[in-house]
């Protein structure tokens, strides 16, 4: 097996069009596990822990732009604020030193339809941003997940960051798993409510061979608070209308059985915990005042 550590981020990048099949390791907690358990044994490890700027993070466009290489535990400590789903979907990940490791670019690139970050970066529309020698890309998040761990990535790109909107309301998100923590999770769900625009956005894990929107609910729920003027006056949820949200995103998921649970406690799980998310976003929303769309600074 090579080893390649490039200094640079040009160097990366000749690395990767030279050598396609190497892995990419950043934080390692994923990768380090398949070489562990002889699950894995790549031609080469592109070893990209030197390359500075893939820690970074900066407003770009209206959006954050957010280095691959940037760990969970700084997503909750400086981005907690801004991306509120994303840092409670942080706080599940592993244990504090895994934390400290694990970056979303990873998790990104592992592509697992378990993986802990997916369903924020669905629920706010992020855009992934892959590097190659032959230039730039952004791909929507939604469009970058292809099979089972499997991704759009062409084999001589890498990702170098993720675009994502900064929250304009209120953010939430829920995981089932066996125990507390150190869980891989039964299923997963994000909600964010879109008040500037008007609209929601959803993002399940877990229950499907990949992470994906709840689309059939995200119109439902759009309209509704539309229709019955709820943006503006912000009164309470009809009970139906949160049941009916819960019935609908448990539809958009397509799970299997396994070893952490069945397809059926899958989708029941899918339909409490979005009733849950709801219900709390929405409270929030309605002791919130009536403000702007929060600023990138």
């Amino acid at each position: 097996m090579e080893f390649l550590r490039p200094a640079t981020w040009s160097d990366a990048l000749a690395a990767k069009a030279e050598h396609p099949n190497a892995v990419p390791l950043c934080g390692g907690t994923d990768v380090m596990v398949e070489l562990n358990f002889d699950r894995a044994r790549p031609a080469a490890l592109l070893d990209l822990t030197r390359i500075g700027e893939l820690a970074d993070w900066a407003p770009a466009e209206g959006r954050l732009r957010v280095g691959a290489g940037v760990t969970y535990h700084r997503i909750i400590a400086e981005l907690g604020q801004r991306l509120p789903g994303l840092a409670m979907a942080a706080r599940t990940v592993g244990s504090p030193q895994i934390r400290n490791r694990g970056t979303v670019g990873g998790n990104l690139g592992a592509a697992s339809p378990a993986g802990d970050a997916h369903p924020p970066l669905l629920a706010d529309d992020t855009l992934v941003e892959a590097h190659s020698v032959r230039g730039i890309r952004r791909i929507p998040v939604r469009d970058f997940y292809t099979g089972v761990k499997r991704n759009t990535l062409a084999p001589d790109e890498l990702i170098a960051a993720f675009l994502v909107p900064p929250a304009t309301g209120p953010q939430q998100f829920s995981k089932i798993g066996t125990r507390n923590a150190m869980v891989i999770a039964v299923a997963t769900f994000a909600l964010a409510l879109h008040p500037e625009r008007g609209s929601v956005g959803t993002g399940l894990g877990s229950a499907a061979p990949t992470p994906r929107r709840a689309d059939a609910a995200e119109r439902f729920l759009g309209e509704e608070l539309a229709a019955a003027g709820l943006w503006e006056s912000r009164a309470e949820l009809a009970p139906e209308t949160v049941t009916r949200f819960g019935e609908l995103v448990a539809e958009a998921a397509s799970p299997i059985d396994d070893v952490r649970g069945t397809a059926a406690y899958r989708r029941h799980a899918l339909s409490v915990i979005a009733r849950r998310t709801l219900s709390w976003a929405w409270a929030d929303y309605r002791r919130s005042e009536t403000r702007a769309p929060r600023q990138v600074r």
